[in-house]
């Protein structure tokens, strides 16, 4: 894929930021993010940089903000979470007619495909999933006000601010009508739990936007918080739920590696949070089912992208039968945890 970034101009801008650039930058596209596109960036004494710029097309409103997302990474360093060194946010015409996120490349892999999750042992692969609760329970003890997060975004109640965001996203993202999809909203508003603590939420969390030890399976890095907000810490359990494909579920377009031998059940990795955390997991159930219909809006948010910039598909295709899948597993979770009889 091509590089939509002026590597030469990025490098000039590099240096004046302090990075030893040594000759020409070359780059490439990495990952299976969907939304804003990564590229790995090396120049000719073998640096490596990591550049992050928002999608090709239209974008809606809030979404895709790297240099909100340089501020997280940034005071973030220090805490305790694992995120990679940040650089700056580029502004240069030049590079590119969006602004562009420029942080340290961390050695590492990225859990992205099932090759790779085959790869590992299953004891490595059981020590990821329970380490993905761990570091989660981390980041949701971070001081948002020591860190200088506290103004990040509203503190008001956490769920009617997700559905009334979410709601809209998918409005202006619809790709067909999906009764369906709407009874789920509906029900999730029908059933908000009494507002809990407020946290610095990732809003993203899940197996891809790691990299790891693939010797131990521990976490070197949390990438991918263009999402991250304040809010109620278990809403990001919710989401690290409903990414999290085990044995005998349909077949919805998600990361299927997660099924293989050695990786933990949801229910083992819930339990890992709750201790690691100190929480209760009283409204974890509606959270999850909140995490479910995230990811179907998101799913649709991307289909919508790539059905109006194709350039903007990285490897993985999404199909409308696949979003239905996510919607029908987010009725079977709303049944497992008795929002609907």
């Amino acid at each position: 894929m091509s590089v939509e970034l002026d590597l030469g101009a990025l490098a000039v801008w590099m240096r004046s930021a302090g990075e030893s650039v040594v000759g020409e930058l070359t780059g490439r596209r990495v990952g299976q993010g969907q939304s804003n596109l990564t590229y790995r960036i090396d120049d000719e004494a073998g640096h490596s940089w990591i550049a992050r710029r928002p999608p090709l097309g239209k974008l809606l409103a809030s979404a895709h903000d790297v240099a909100r997302e340089y501020r997280i990474m940034s005071a973030l360093r220090g805490s305790g979470v694992p995120v990679p060194p940040t650089i700056g946010v580029c502004t240069d015409v030049g590079v590119a007619d969006v602004p562009v996120f420029v942080m340290a490349h961390v050695e590492g892999t990225v859990v992205d495909d099932e090759e790779t999750a085959r790869a590992l042992t299953p004891d490595v692969r059981r020590r990821l999933g329970l380490d993905l609760a761990r570091t989660l329970a981390k980041i949701h003890a971070v001081d948002i006000d020591a860190v200088g997060l506290g103004d990040l975004a509203s503190r008001k109640p956490y769920a009617p601010r997700q559905l009334k965001r979410w709601a809209r996203q998918l409005e202006e993202s619809r790709t067909q009508d999906r009764p369906d999809l709407d009874a789920l909203t509906e029900l999730l508003r029908e059933n908000i739990p009494e507002p809990d603590e407020i946290a610095l939420v990732h809003g993203d969390f899940h197996v891809r936007n790691v990299i790891i030890d693939e010797a131990t399976g521990g976490i070197r890095a949390v990438l991918d918080w263009e999402l991250s907000t304040l809010g109620d810490p278990l809403a990001d359990m919710g989401s690290a739920l409903a990414y999290w494909t085990q044995a005998g579920d349909m077949p919805g377009g998600m990361f299927a590696a997660s099924t293989l031998d050695g990786f933990p059940t949801r229910a083992e990795m819930a339990a890992e949070y709750l201790r690691a955390s100190g929480r209760s997991g009283q409204a974890l159930g509606f959270w999850h089912v909140l995490g479910v219909w995230k990811v179907a809006i998101i799913a649709e948010g991307v289909y919508r992208r790539v059905l109006d910039e194709p350039e903007n598909a990285a490897g993985v295709t999404l199909t409308p039968e696949n979003i239905q899948a996510l919607v029908d597993h987010g009725w079977d979770v709303a049944k497992e945890n008795g929002l609907v009889t």
